[in-house]
């Protein structure tokens, strides 16, 4: 799935970022051959940064949880703007602090008058006011920003109907900046950068692909693809047996912690985007299970395996990524197969009659598709999109 003409992106980051703000552009890009490089005025790579889940829990104001440890894999003293294509600066509490550090803002500045892309989301268009690049621009950010926005001589733009986070779908462009409310806009924004980087989209035909999950499903594992495969055109839809649409699932994130397991903290929210009564295998071309630990609750549902094993009997693409490979087993998908797998899903994967491929991230035999977990999930994007006849390009 890689470029015709390389690309490369920089992304500034810092602690309590917006754990999905940096995490879906890293993965997403780097699955289309784009190389990203993760960096901090104040940290080495190799280090990590601390980031936040905001989320609302039906307080007057969103929630903030801890997130992922973010591992940073370049040099931020070590930056030059002309070997990059782009700018992300996720969004997060960070950018109070880097909004007055003039390495940052000459390195944002750099950018800005090289008309490269900047992508800004939800508060890191503070960074964009103290470098002085929002005058004349229109702009959008969390609502809270209009002020500091206008009195930078920006001109404030809203994206119009929003009554939840889930209804935010807008990305702003104005010239080289792009600007979005948030991580729920991830399909937009992504769409909107790689159109930006030079990028075209290729496909051998319209895609459907449905995502069955439920409550603690893995947090990145669900929503990097998704979003991705939203960004390349295609209609994807979320569904669970025991919730309506609108209604919505809580995720979870699992991180290396030290410990000998990984530990799990509560993630974003999702929402479930389509009723189970009215799902039709014949309505979609791929099924995707991510992990966490709703495949544990949807092995027990007799209309879960049973969904799956359509989805195998009308020869669609199935897809499967961490403890989803669970479900895949119960299903009877994985006999015969080539799998990748963690070590907490091997045992799964023989008693299912899979064949272990041990040093392998992400494996594709035939229509299945299969992971070991969120860190492999540039080359499951990648494997993925080219079974669906969806692949990108930059000129």
């Amino acid at each position: 799935m890689g470029s015709v003409v390389e690309k490369s992106a920089l992304i500034i980051c810092g602690d309590y970022m917006e754990d999905f703000e940096v995490m879906v552009p890293f993965q997403v890009l780097q699955a289309f051959g784009v190389r990203v490089d993760c960096v901090s005025p104040t940290k080495l790579p190799g280090q990590k940064c601390f980031t936040a889940i905001h989320v609302s829990l039906g307080f007057e104001h969103y929630s903030e949880l801890p997130g992922h440890l973010f591992t940073l894999n370049s040099n931020f003293n070590e930056v030059e703007v002309e070997c990059y294509d782009a700018l992300v600066i996720p969004g997060g509490r960070f950018t109070e602090l880097f909004s007055v550090d003039e390495r940052v803002l000459s390195t944002v500045k750099a950018f800005a008058e090289a008309g490269k892309p900047i992508v800004t989301t939800c508060h890191s268009q503070l960074i964009l006011a103290a470098a002085g690049l929002l005058k004349g621009k229109k702009c959008t950010a969390f609502a809270s920003m209009k002020p500091l926005i206008e009195l930078a001589g920006g001109i404030w733009w809203e994206q119009p109907g929003i009554t939840s986070p889930f209804d935010i779908t807008a990305c702003l462009k104005d010239g080289n900046i792009l600007s979005s409310i948030g991580w729920p806009a991830h399909a937009e924004i992504l769409k909107t950068l790689f159109e930006s980087m030079g990028a075209r989209i290729h496909t051998t035909k319209a895609n459907s692909v449905l995502f069955l999950c439920g409550d603690y499903v893995e947090d990145y594992e669900f929503n990097v693809p998704f979003r991705a495969l939203q960004a390349l055109g295609c209609k994807v839809d979320a569904v669970t047996p025991s919730k309506k649409k609108g209604e919505t699932c809580v995720t979870a994130i699992h991180d290396d912690e030290g410990a000998q397991a990984f530990s799990e903290k509560r993630g974003h929210n999702l929402v479930i985007t389509a009723n189970w009564s009215d799902v039709s295998v014949y309505d979609y071309d791929c099924l995707v299970v991510p992990g966490g630990r709703s495949p544990e609750l949807l092995v027990m549902n007799d209309k879960a395996v049973t969904l799956v094993k359509e989805f195998t009997e009308k020869n669609r693409v199935i897809a499967g990524v961490g403890q989803g490979q669970w479900l895949l087993a119960a299903a009877g998908v994985l006999k015969g197969k080539r799998c990748a797998s963690g070590d907490g899903m091997k045992v799964m994967v023989k008693m299912g009659g899979g064949e272990l491929e041990e040093s392998k991230g992400c494996v594709s035999d035939g229509k299945l598709v299969t992971a070991v977990g969120w860190p492999a999930l540039p080359s499951f994007i990648s494997h993925l999109s080219k079974l669906l006849g969806l692949s990108l390009s930059f000129e």
